[in-house]
């Protein structure tokens, strides 16, 4: 049976995107023990060698909580409260969870996953106070060590991910932009959002409005889910991904160089997607009052159009910009 969310007349008002550290950081871990996503990460999970012989990524207490089918812990992994939410914002909401209600949450995933009767499990519905003090302590370690060093980039892919689908939304409507999400969602053409996943869910968004969040380690997949009190949440695989791990090009033409000066045109060519000034930098390897200089310069002299998203500015070329950037033919 389906997975259907149903829309009522105010629903479609309150849809936003979102995106959520705290969702990285619990699907990456959720990678470290699923094969069949490594083929997506694997320079990633080749430098998490080393740390993996030396049992530092020992995810085992957060890992029997994540059934590959079933109820996962909302309390532990909430929808993100704002388009740019800080990890540290999104583990201080963890860490403050009821827990009684956390109690049931954890029981109902643990059951799915069919890891009730492990000696964990066991310790964690006995005192489930201090079993949320330790996962949130254990989630902290995961982004320590999984996800902040990557996180600029990660983040510039997936804000580029919800600034293309904006930009749809624009052009095609709300209807249009969520049949173009993932081809697993289907839109009857009134009011219900179709999954095709087995299980049977029906949501009714009741004025909550529907919050769509691209992710990384998600990929390929589609999930939703969320029960009350949380705000209903789709999250769908990020554009881009291919391209994730790959190294910068180093190739930056020399006609280019000569007119912009290699730093320069070396930014202009990392512009693909809309990109901050502290994700740029890290692509690039440069300072960030370096870019944030470079930037200027190319925005003032209309290579570059910028716009303010959350708490950052997000740059990207204009036609003139992406016309320089381009690869130049040979002789």
């Amino acid at each position: 049976m389906p997975f259907t969310l149903h829309f009522g007349e105010a629903d479609p008002l309150r849809c936003r995107f979102a995106l959520s550290p705290l969702w990285e950081t619990q699907e990456a871990v959720r990678t470290l023990a699923r094969p069949e996503r490594h083929g997506y990460h694997l320079p990633w999970l080749r430098r998490l060698r080393g740390a993996r012989t030396a049992g530092d990524l020992d995810f085992t207490p957060l890992q029997i909580l994540m059934p590959h089918r079933g109820h996962n812990p909302d309390c532990l992994y909430p929808p993100p409260i704002g388009p740019a939410a800080t990890f540290d914002e999104e583990i201080a909401r963890v860490r403050a969870t009821d827990p009684e209600s956390a109690r049931d949450d954890l029981a109902q995933a643990l059951a799915d996953a069919g890891t009730s009767d492990r000696p964990e499990a066991r310790a964690m519905l006995a005192d489930p106070a201090r079993a949320i003090g330790e996962l949130a302590d254990l989630i902290e370690h995961a982004w320590r060590t999984l996800i902040a060093p990557d996180w600029p980039r990660l983040r510039a892919l997936l804000e580029a991910d919800i600034a293309y689908h904006s930009r749809r939304l624009a052009d095609v409507g709300l209807e249009g932009m969520l049949r173009e999400l993932h081809p697993r969602l289907e839109w009857d053409g009134t009011s219900t959002l179709t999954l095709d996943k087995t299980g049977d869910h029906r949501r009714d968004l009741g004025g909550a409005g529907l919050v769509l969040m691209p992710s990384v380690f998600s990929w390929p997949d589609v999930i939703s889910g969320f029960d009350p009190p949380w705000q209903p949440t789709l999250v769908y695989p990020a554009r881009g991904i291919a391209g994730l791990w790959a190294p910068p090009s180093t190739r930056t033409p020399e006609t280019l160089a000569r007119l912009l000066g290699r730093v320069r045109a070396e930014v202009l060519r990392a512009l693909d997607d809309p990109t901050g000034t502290t994700a740029l930098a890290h692509r690039l390897g440069l300072a960030p009052s370096s870019v944030s200089a470079h930037l200027s310069v190319l925005r003032d002299a209309g290579l570059l159009r910028s716009r303010r998203y959350g708490h950052q500015v997000l740059y990207e070329r204009t036609p003139l910009g992406i016309a320089l950037a381009a690869e130049q033919p040979g002789p």
